[in-house]
């Protein structure tokens, strides 16, 4: 059968085990032209892509050799290293004042410039146009952004040799399943290096779940649609479980008395509750209480930098991109569209130390028994809480947060 005869032309195109040489492009390219046919095909037909299309798409790709995180068949590759030795990274870098504003102020103009489609487009989705036009902002640029790559190219490379193969396969699958529901053109199909695609940045997997068709064309194009582009995002919002009768949070005033260690998504208290151990808003002002809804602490720099309270909306906010600070990003540009100034609360500056010692602390405190999340080298929240216990038991004033000095009492 044909697909025998495949397998052993690549196993015949293999480069031997271990090589350390340079590896043989030309080899590499024809080993994955077979592997196009031997495996990806029998995927794609499975999956409803039609033999025209995968032809087409493919037709006369190649490997994208410029690509990061590449594992060639055959070669010996040395992992890339970590920079653990670079200075960590300051939140509030974060949040660079001179770009929020203008940000802000460009983003006013969008919600003018679309304000019936927004409108609309809340209707159906419940999902707020401020945050919609934030995250079009922050994903790319409102749609300016470049989209260097050819997605299927992209894909595919990543898919045959990238080191997370398992995961950009099967988007390679389904960027052709969007070929075939002719959404796009295969050339049409831009996208960053990771192959994620048009003005909301989706995955080909998150586009065949979420975009829509909102210009009423036939096609959902999020390359070149805003009407679709926007829809989209508010799709996958509301979808993902956003509660259109809550917002996504506000910076509050968190007393001394109330620990840093009641931070994060499995610590939500009703509103009341906040109330009563003395939190308000950041001005002062009483926090907003409604029933029995819960609010959840969000402090990312510990007692270094803004508290907040924030709603189930902020981790909605966060499955979009996996970060505290890219959550709290959105919505405090949401919030600057309607005039809002800068964070009322400062966030101090931190240094003198770096990923690297951020990681061994984070390996001391597993090694007493603290959950700390990933050993990562990064500060999220199950870290935060655990530099907390860790001062509790101290007898120390918690922080929640690392500096060079606690790094090493810790350690």
């Amino acid at each position: 059968m044909i697909w025998r005869l495949v397998l052993l032309i690549l196993a015949a195109l293999a480069l031997p085990s271990g090589a350390t040489a340079a590896p043989d492009r030309g080899a590499i390219e024809r080993q994955f032209q077979a592997w196009l046919v031997a495996e990806i095909w029998p995927e794609a037909e499975a999956a409803k892509v039609s033999r025209t299309v995968f032809d087409r798409a493919l037709a006369g790709v190649t490997l994208d050799w410029t690509l990061p995180e590449l594992e060639p068949p055959g070669v010996v590759v040395t992992p890339p290293k970590v920079e653990w030795q670079a200075e960590f990274g300051n939140p509030g870098a974060y949040f660079n004042e001179g770009r929020l504003a203008t940000l802000a102020k460009a983003g006013r103009e969008r919600l003018a410039k679309w304000k019936k489609t927004l409108h609309a487009i809340t209707g159906r989705y419940g999902v707020p146009a401020a945050i919609l036009v934030a995250v079009w902002a922050k994903e790319s640029g409102f749609g300016a952004a470049a989209l260097p790559k050819s997605a299927i190219r992209a894909l595919a490379t990543e898919a045959f040799m990238g080191a997370r193969k398992t995961t950009f396969r099967p988007e390679l699958i389904a960027a052709l399943q969007i070929v075939e529901r002719g959404d796009i053109a295969p050339e049409k199909m831009r996208s960053s290096w990771a192959g994620a695609l048009g003005q909301p940045q989706f995955l080909p997997s998150q586009f065949l779940k979420y975009a829509v068709d909102f210009d009423g064309d036939d096609r959902r194009d999020i390359w070149t649609s805003v009407p679709d582009s926007l829809a989209s995002m508010a799709n996958y919002l509301r979808q993902e479980g956003w509660n259109p009768e809550r917002g996504w949070g506000l910076e509050a005033k968190v007393p001394a008395g109330v620990a840093c260690t009641l931070e994060g998504p499995e610590q939500g208290k009703p509103m009341a509750e906040w109330v009563k151990l003395g939190v308000t808003r950041a001005n002062a002002k009483a926090l907003p209480v409604n029933g029995d809804r819960l609010g959840y602490l969000l402090i990312p720099a510990g007692r270094s930098g803004p508290a907040f309270i924030v709603t189930e909306n902020f981790y909605v906010l966060k499955n979009y991109n996996y970060s505290d600070l890219y959550a709290l990003y959105i919505g405090h540009l949401a919030d600057r569209f309607a005039d809002n100034g800068p964070f009322l609360g400062p966030w101090s500056k931190i240094a003198g130390f770096s990923r690297g010692d951020v990681k061994g602390m984070q390996n001391a405190l597993v090694r007493e028994g603290y959950d700390v999340g990933k050993q990562d080298g990064l500060v999220g929240f199950k870290t935060r809480i655990a530099i907390g216990l860790w001062q509790i038991k101290q007898g120390q004033p918690p922080t929640c947060f690392p500096t060079a000095s606690l790094i090493k009492s810790i350690n």
